[in-house]
């Protein structure tokens, strides 16, 4: 007879633990901004709803050994996250690109002080080497 009330007792003790678990998760609070997948970590990852920290992993090593994401929706490449998951996610997530990414490529600046034109209208030779060929 005690065996049974302590069956009873241990599922009921399981049935709060799974009830609260479900409860923390549900109640997951999503980040104030989109997440850049590009660059956020493991812990900024799994702020978003969905993702946790097996999720976060293969989110960095697929970064890792392929690069920048040029879409959200490459993580669809990644096992476990398909369409309708990716849908839930969508709105918490971007891929900006990072600034040193973006940077544009700029002539170097010369030392010296410009060349003042020749009255005449000629170009001086050393501003002819200057240019470019077309």
């Amino acid at each position: 007879m005690w065996q049974g009330r302590l069956q009873v007792r241990i599922l009921f003790v399981l049935a709060l633990c799974f009830t609260f678990a479900a409860s923390s998760v549900a109640t997951k609070k999503p980040p104030l901004k989109p997440v850049n997948i590009n660059t956020a970590n493991s812990e900024e990852l799994q702020q978003v709803p969905g993702i946790g920290p097996a999720t976060a992993d293969k989110i960095l090593q697929m970064r890792k050994s392929y690069g920048t994401f040029k879409s959200v929706d490459d993580l669809l490449s990644i096992k476990g996250i398909g369409k309708k998951r990716l849908e839930k996610m969508r709105k918490y997530l971007t891929v900006n690109k990072s600034a040193g990414v973006n940077k544009i490529a700029r002539p170097a600046v010369s030392a010296s002080p410009p060349k003042k034109p020749d009255p005449s209208g000629a170009v001086s030779p050393a501003v002819e080497a200057e240019d470019p060929p077309h």
